[in-house]
């Protein structure tokens, strides 16, 4: 029997802006001595977006670098799924913009917006798409964030954490046997004051007395945050192991949104796996929201990390709150491109 083609990894890409905020900078405003960021969260720097840089700017960056990657052009996209928490605007979508700003005048574009666990919401519909649709034949998924215009730099809970970056991958038909497996979401919307945007939006338009409140700014629960990752984690991981087939010596690395390196390591010894496996980026980016995951999985590839039938472990979690995980059997080649 011949078996059917998966949807899986073509090339990978990622991006982040040149400025660099450090340890130091960061401690200053928070109020909070370098040796504490280190301490508790494992971050070291992280980058911000220049004036006048937005999502669709770092979005398209990491996107040129996948299609490097793959060995294709604008041209050859047939759908493009941009996941954000900040978009470069709340109309039109920020996935039209990186559409316009690379030429890809073929692909269908639209957002996913489910934060953190926004780039693999995105994957589980552009496999969908792809397995659907006939003429189907290459989907970009960039997961971006600009968090640097929405923080509140002497909040130690989020002005040390969050960051600008993109991630992007390109998918598209792979060998029998590779790719995606099943992709299990999740989501628990009683909780979406956990960790949100208040201000900005239909609930409250941005005006004066938004401004000077400050909810244009990100507002964080820490401790339920935290308490929900170490929760949902192992859960997830469960999951898209059972619903793969697998069992953990079957997984080569682990794959994971990025909060911060303290709490991802812990969340992943308590999940039994080898913290050895798991990919870290977040020590040198810090959180950037939907852009992580993707950020981390091109990571892996530029390093090496990655070979043809690896078994990756892709759990993702976030505000919403949302989470997802899945397994991806590796089929690209090659070592990745920045």
């Amino acid at each position: 029997m011949i078996s059917q083609p998966g949807i899986g990894v073509l090339g990978t890409g990622a991006y982040v802006p040149d400025a660099v905020r450090t340890n130091e900078e960061v401690a200053e405003r928070a109020g909070v001595p370098p040796e504490w960021i280190a301490e508790r969260t494992g971050v070291l720097r992280r980058h911000v977006a220049a004036p006048g840089q937005a999502s669709s700017d770092l979005a398209a960056h990491a996107v040129r670098a996948a299609l490097r990657d793959a060995g294709l052009e604008p041209g050859d996209l047939d759908l493009l799924i941009l996941a954000t928490s900040t978009p470069d605007e709340l109309g039109p979508s920020t996935a039209c913009r990186v559409q316009a700003a690379l030429g890809a005048e073929n692909a269908v574009a639209f957002d996913v917006s489910a934060a953190c666990a926004g780039w693999l919401f995105g994957a589980r519909v552009a496999c969908d798409w792809l397995r659907a649709e006939p003429r189907g034949r290459h989907a970009a998924v960039v997961g971006v964030e600009t968090y640097s215009r929405f923080l509140d730099t002497g909040d130690r809970a989020t002005g040390v954490l969050f960051a600008d970056g993109a991630g992007a991958a390109i998918l598209g038909r792979v060998p029998g046997g590779h790719g995606f497996g099943p992709i299990t979401l999740g989501s628990d919307g009683t909780r979406a004051g956990d960790v949100l945007i208040p201000g900005g939006g239909s609930r409250f338009p941005a005006c004066r007395e938004t401004l000077e409140r400050g909810l244009h700014l990100i507002r964080m629960d820490g401790r339920a945050v935290r308490k929900f990752i170490l929760e949902i984690f192992p859960l997830a991981a469960a999951e898209a192991l059972r619903r793969s087939g697998l069992t953990r010596d079957d997984i080569a690395l682990v794959v994971t949104h990025q909060p911060n390196p303290v709490l991802l390591r812990q969340a992943c010894a308590e999940a039994g796996f080898d913290p050895a496996r798991l990919v870290i980026v977040a020590d040198r980016v810090g959180n950037i929201g939907a852009g992580s995951l993707p950020y981390a999985l091109a990571d892996a590839h530029r390093q090496g990390r990655l070979s043809p039938g690896d078994r990756v472990l892709v759990v993702a979690f976030g505000a919403g709150l949302t989470w997802g995980s899945g397994v991806l059997t590796w089929s690209a080649d090659g070592s990745g491109s920045r």
